[in-house]
This record gives C-alpha cells, structure tokens and sequence, in this order.
C-alpha cells in the first residue's frame, strides 16, 4: 500500500483493506512498492493518490474524470490482481458513499454539485436529475439521529464507480517480452529432472558398493576425500551443462529470454553443486540401491512440489511460504525466475547462489563425513 492520500477518506480506506483477514498489506513509499513487486517479493501494490478521497467524492455524482489508482502487479499472479482489485472497490465504494451521505467532506461536495448542476440543468435533463438527488441527499443530512455510515441503501439508486484503476505487470524484462510462462515451466522441469539424475548418481555408488567396485578404488593411492569429490565435481559438471543446454533450447525455440548471463551462470553453478551434495547424501545414507531409490524419488518430488516447480508457492497458505524457505529447490526457482522473466541482474540472484552453495556444500560435507566412519 503506497498511501500519498492523507485525507480521512484515504485513511478509511487503507484501513478497511489492512482489516480485511484475505490481505497482508505492508505499507510502502513508491519506489520500494515498485522494486519489491519487481522482484515478486509482493504481488500488488495499490497506490492511492494525494486528494482521491475528495476527487472520489466529487466523481461519485459529478461527470467529471474519475481519479485513477495505479495498481502495479506480478505478471505471474493476474488473479491476484483480481481479487485485490474486487476487495478495493468494495472499500472505497463503502467509505466513499459514507462520507457523501454523512461526512463533513460530502456537505461540502454536496453543495458544490448542486451549484454546478443547477448551472448545467437547461443543457442535459440528466443533470436536472443529479440535481434533485442531491437535493434529497442535502435533506438526509439535516436529519437528526443519522449516523453517517448508512450510505449504501442510497449508493445502490444508481451511484457511478467514482475511480477507476491503472493496472501495471512489473518485471525488469524488455516490455514488449512481458511474463513468458515457458521460463518458469523450464526452470521447475529442469530442476526436477536433474535431480532424479543425481539420484541415479548416488544409486550408482551403492551399486559400486555391492560389486566392490568401491572398495578397489579405496584401495588406491588417493584418499576417501578424493574420490568422493571427484564423483561431486563431475556431477557438477554435467548438471551446469545440462542445465545451460535446456536453456539454450528456452531461448532459441520458446523465447525464454536470460537477462543476466553472469547471473545465471551463478545459479546453475550453484545448482549443480546442489545436485552433486544431493546424490553423494543419497550414497552415504542409503542402505541398498532398491531401498534407497525409493526414497530419495519421494524426497525430492516433496522438495520439486514445495520448491514450486509444479504449482506456484503464492497458492500455498502462508505457513507453507514459509516453510520452503529451507527447500533448496525453491532458492533454484526463485534464481532461474529472476535472470529469465523477472529480467533481474546477477545481484538479484545472489541469495539464491549463496543459499544452493550452502546446501550443496553442507549435503557433501555430511556425505564425506559418514563415508569417513563407515570406512573405519
């Protein structure tokens, strides 16, 4: 919520939509509004401008230009849009006729209306109309013992929505390229499918173990810490180069745009780290290669759904959100989104690179660890 309105009206209206329990609202200046639903941190953001509750007011019963709130929105989440626009008519339209049939604001307006009508009454019998409504509305005003928040019985003879709204897609991706679907669809596909072959990777060493193969190579002049990152390093390899080759394909046949080389280079490498601490855990901690596949299919279809390569994470409830935030596969998307349709630099992916890094480094640490004491 970007709040230039100071007005009582304005005030009423942030906080009907601050108490509505469908809503977080976080209120905002405009230009971090604007980075923040850039970055999809936020999926709207309502700009209220300076003066629209007395512009609102005038344009409830006047023909004059309606006062335009700018609504700036994720082109990911259009029924977000939807429904945040649904809840801020029902707002203003309930705070605005309140102040017209009962505020000190609508006295004011009321008569200027009337002025101004009874001006135009000769040239347009709508006007001659407008004028007896307010006319009426004047004598609700005198009445004793109104409220002043009983204004939507008469709201309902015909009132005219007295805004309208401005709806902007924020991404820093060229405008006429806009939300490409294909981009998300790429990443959350590659991300799930280079992970099943990292588990074959670790369904491979286990397999290595049965056969001995394993041991023979322990027993050459190279230490346990060796070989073990060597199978890590050339699982990096191949899943940065797989990953480099999806995305050529996004690019040259879907339009997938990469607005930061260095920034997805960042999170692919970081991503392939990830495969590789993933499959050498698999390794380190699975019993048999029958047993073990099993599982490890099971995790990481959790971790692909929750990371929101399937659906988007905005529909699960927010205690979910949350949760994904120590998902690895949600830091992947979220790096892929912001270098491809989000349109975003290497600085934006830098959390994603920093958080697949540690996970990766953290899983093969582990591994290295109980491939240690199993030797012993």
């Amino acid at each position: 919520m970007v709040q230039q309105d100071t007005s009582t009206v304005g005030a009423r209206i942030a906080a009907g939509l601050k108490a509505d329990p469908n809503l977080h609202v976080t209120q905002m200046d405009l230009a971090q509004a604007e980075a923040a639903v850039r970055k999809g941190s936020q999926a709207v953001a309502i700009v209220l401008p300076a003066g629209f509750g007395e512009a609102a007011g005038t344009a409830l019963f006047a023909r004059t230009d309606k006062p335009v709130i700018r609504m700036m929105y994720d082109p990911s989440q259009p029924a977000v849009l939807s429904m945040v626009k649904g809840m801020l008519t029902q707002q203003v339209m309930q705070v605005v006729s309140a102040e017209m049939f009962g505020g000190d604001m609508g006295k004011r307006l009321t008569e200027r209306s009337l002025q101004q009508l009874r001006q135009a009454a000769q040239a347009d019998p709508r006007n001659a109309a407008l004028r007896d409504i307010l006319t009426a509305v004047q004598k609700f005003e005198t009445l004793p013992g109104k409220t002043g928040a009983d204004g939507q019985s008469g709201a309902a003879g015909g009132l005219q929505l007295p805004f309208t709204t401005s709806d902007q897609g924020l991404s820093s991706a060229p405008v006429a390229e806009g939300y490409n679907p294909y981009a998300h669809a790429f990443s959350g596909m590659a991300v799930q499918f280079i992970l099943f072959m990292a588990v074959n990777m670790g369904i491979a060493i286990l397999a290595q173990h049965r056969t001995g193969v394993w041991d023979r190579l322990l027993a050459a002049p190279v230490s346990l810490s060796q070989v073990v990152l060597a199978r890590a390093a050339s699982a990096v390899i191949i899943a940065f180069c797989l990953l480099c080759v999806i995305f050529v394909v996004a690019t040259l046949a879907f339009g997938v745009h990469v607005s930061s080389i260095p920034g997805f280079i960042g999170v692919a490498f970081g991503f392939g780290v990830l495969t590789a601490g993933f499959g050498l855990l698999i390794a380190a901690y699975g019993k048999t290669p029958e047993a073990a596949r099993g599982i490890a299919m099971f995790v990481t279809l959790i971790m692909v759904m929750l990371g929101g390569a399937w659906v988007p994470t905005f529909l699960f409830p927010a205690w979910v959100q949350q949760l994904t935030l120590v998902v690895p596969t949600r830091w992947a998307l979220t790096g892929l989104d912001a270098v491809t349709w989000r349109g975003l630099g290497a600085l934006a992916a830098a959390p994603s690179m920093a958080a697949l890094l540690v996970f990766g480094l953290a899983c093969m640490a582990l591994a290295v660890w109980r491939f240690g004491r199993e030797r012993r």
